[in-house]
């Protein structure tokens, strides 16, 4: 019931030659756990991680498998185009998952050479990052729900059942807190997700490589959900996407010591410098708004900072 060998191909463990040393390795990262006589049980976590088919156990397990659907257009109103109802476990079946996803994702074509280059419009380095947290940070105690992931002709959304421990605005720099410490734990080991909560740093970097608009963090009554949105230009941002991007951008440059200025935020939204004015009005915007202040306000040129820092 549990592909076991995956466990410790990506713990990067070698395989014991015998059943006992099989045992006491999956023992001891409680995936079983011993019963009388020559009895073992799988865990919820054992389980949840590395079930060949989570049908075959309780039902708030098999629930709680990933479910995937495409739509031809903009809407859950446009028709179904693709769907997957995951029942491989999270650790057995992620890489998997993650192909599958980018194997569906939209791509623009670039002629480099003489030669046509497909790219994908989303970069895969954030679907990956969006999806193990996805995982990691559901409430397993919402019965019937799982993670989902919908792909619309413009957007992708990903969603995790459970509220966010976090506000919504400080995910980007705040260390991640999870409700579960030994998925997150056993994950982290495998590669799966960031051992230090660095994974939407490195979302946010991607989307602004790509000069995508930012992606939107959005809390519900029950759930969290991430948007991540295809391509378009400055002029096709809403107001609420510029000041977003601007406040991601302020953050991502105080993380790494340095401060936002008018010049980098042309940067990010691809605007020629001779169009600068349309920086310093969506900078004007997000100060209104308290999204971020002047780093020093005896030197108002020395750039800007998260309102939080």
């Amino acid at each position: 019931m549990l592909d076991y060998s995956q466990y410790f191909r990506l713990t990067e463990q070698p395989l014991p030659d015998n059943r006992a040393g099989i045992f006491d390795r999956l023992q001891a990262d409680e995936i079983i756990k011993h019963d009388v006589g020559d009895k073992w049980n799988i865990t919820n976590l054992g389980a949840i991680l590395f079930a060949v088919d989570l049908n075959e156990f309780d039902s708030s397990l098999s629930r709680k498998s990933v479910r995937f659907m495409a739509y031809d257009g903009k809407d859950r109103a446009a028709t179904v185009t693709h769907r997957l109802d995951g029942k491989k476990g999270y650790a057995v079946g992620f890489e998997g998952l993650v192909e599958f996803i980018n194997d569906f994702l939209p791509k623009n074509e670039h002629i480099k050479d003489a030669l046509r280059e497909s790219h994908p419009l989303f970069p895969k380095l954030a679907i990956r990052e969006l999806v193990a947290n996805a995982l990691i940070h559901q409430d397993m105690t919402i019965t019937g729900a799982g993670p989902q992931i919908e792909l619309f002709s413009d957007r992708i959304e990903i969603t995790n059942p459970g509220k966010p421990l976090i506000q919504t605005d400080r995910m980007i720099d705040l260390p991640p807190r999870s409700r579960n410490e030994a998925l997150a734990s056993l994950m982290r080991r495998m590669g799966i997700c960031e051992e230090q909560g660095s994974g939407l740093d490195k979302v946010i970097s991607q989307v602004e490589l790509f000069q995508l608009p930012p992606p939107l963090f959005r809390e519900t009554s029950s759930a969290m959900q991430v948007v991540l949105y295809g391509p378009r230009n400055f002029a096709s941002m809403t107001p609420d996407e510029r000041i977003r991007a601007c406040y991601h951008h302020a953050v991502l440059k105080f993380l790494s010591g340095e401060r936002m200025k008018n010049a980098t935020l042309c940067d990010r939204f691809g605007i020629d410098r001779g169009n600068a004015a349309q920086a310093s009005a969506v900078i004007k915007k997000a100060l209104e708004a308290e999204y971020i202040k002047v780093a020093d306000p005896d030197h108002p040129r020395a750039g800007y900072v998260p309102i939080w820092a």
